[in-house]
């Protein structure tokens, strides 16, 4: 039997988040449909031009776009408006609040609510990433399917790394951690971690040290300000750790931080670190924001309160004192790892973007396409 073309067109490289998500759909699709997988070009212009030039090439019956990026997006509109083609836009942030919480220039933030218009309008069908986000677009008018960021269980696992830890130092600690890009927002003054450093601060004389992974314009701020609190002692800087890697690194790590802003920004995430975490079979202190506020238990929820909490960092020692006290409440790594297999396993969430293609792949594929089934 003939399988529909696919197009997916992933606004990263192959090594980001998006082309994970990519591959591993596709991996798990590929005996129902066939993909054919374009990632973006270093030149987002260029990228346009080469994105619509494989659209061309390969005539699929459904172009599926990996983030609302400019290269990937309007080379689909471009490409529908062309020939008969289905589009899917697959999205997990608002990226005009993004733009607006980062202090985006006036033009920057016009250009960047008109492509997300762009997106939604040329959308037969919108998958976001959280069920918050699925509700801000239904009041919209705007019907999208919920597909979480996810994980492949057999990559991330838990596991001993002994080693791994007396090499940076960890033995003997209770070692909270946090995986994230750190890109610094100015007007803000913060990035991921800053609220790590600050816990750090109010856990003096307590056998607890941290691990930052990831890398960024806020790194240089975080180390500086651990070294303005006397804390760099206490702090390891992995910096960037490939993603084939990440499975050892975040079992070095007792408790892992998910915080996210309690605005539309924050709310309408899962993040694609908390399923890692989870599978991961790590214990999770997480802003009570969003998806994480549907899927984790009590125990792990924190409340966090506007866009910059600066209150936050006090809640959260609070919360890692209390564990200290009672470290076999640390000991949830069977409930964590079923919480990731019932909510973010790349098996399950490839079947329900199954459904989405197989529903809107026409019988015919030479048939006109509805006109924006996205649509109430």
């Amino acid at each position: 039997m003939k399988r529909p073309r696919i197009v997916f067109l992933v606004n990263g490289q192959p090594a980001d988040a998006m082309g994970i998500r990519a591959r591993s759909f596709e991996e798990r699709l590929r005996a129902e449909f066939e993909i054919h997988i374009v990632y973006r070009s270093a030149n987002k212009i260029r990228a346009i031009f080469r994105n619509l030039a494989a659209l061309l090439g390969f005539r699929p019956a459904l172009c599926y776009v990996f983030d609302m990026g400019f290269s990937g997006v309007l080379a689909a509109g471009l490409f529908r408006m062309v020939l008969r083609c289905r589009v899917v836009v697959d999205t997990g942030d608002a990226i005009y609040e993004i733009g607006r919480s980062s202090g985006r220039g006036r033009f920057g933030l016009w250009l960047t609510k008109w492509l997300e218009g762009f997106a939604l309008a040329i959308s037969d069908r919108v998958v976001v990433r959280s069920h918050p986000h699925q509700e801000l677009l239904a009041a919209q008018g705007i019907t999208a399917d919920v597909v979480p960021d996810g994980v492949d269980l057999e990559q991330f696992h838990p596991q001993r790394e002994d080693e791994l830890r007396r090499q940076f130092g960890l033995d003997g600690n209770v070692v909270v951690g946090m995986l994230g890009s750190l890109i610094w927002n100015q007007r803000l003054d913060m990035c991921y971690g800053w609220e790590l450093v600050e816990v750090l601060d109010r856990l003096r004389g307590r056998h607890v040290k941290a691990l930052v992974i990831g890398d960024g314009s806020g790194l240089a701020r975080l180390k500086e300000r651990s070294a303005a609190l006397g804390v760099s002692d206490r702090i390891v800087f992995a910096g960037r750790i490939a993603y084939d890697q990440l499975p050892r690194y975040l079992n070095l790590m007792d408790i892992c931080l998910s915080t996210q802003t309690n605005d539309t920004v924050g709310q309408v995430r899962t993040t694609g670190k908390l399923p890692l975490y989870l599978a991961s079979g790590r214990f999770v202190l997480s802003t009570a924001v969003g998806e994480a506020a549907r899927v984790l238990p009590a125990e792990m929820l924190v409340p966090y309160n506007g866009t910059k909490d600066v209150e936050y960092p006090e809640r959260l020692a609070e919360r890692v004192e209390a564990l200290l006290e009672h470290p076999q409440r640390l000991q949830k790594s069977d409930e964590c790892v079923a919480l990731a297999r019932t909510h973010f396993d790349y098996n399950l969430l490839a079947a329900r973007v199954s459904e989405t293609l197989t529903r809107l792949m026409p019988q015919d594929f030479n048939q006109e396409p509805a006109s924006h089934p996205s649509r109430n």
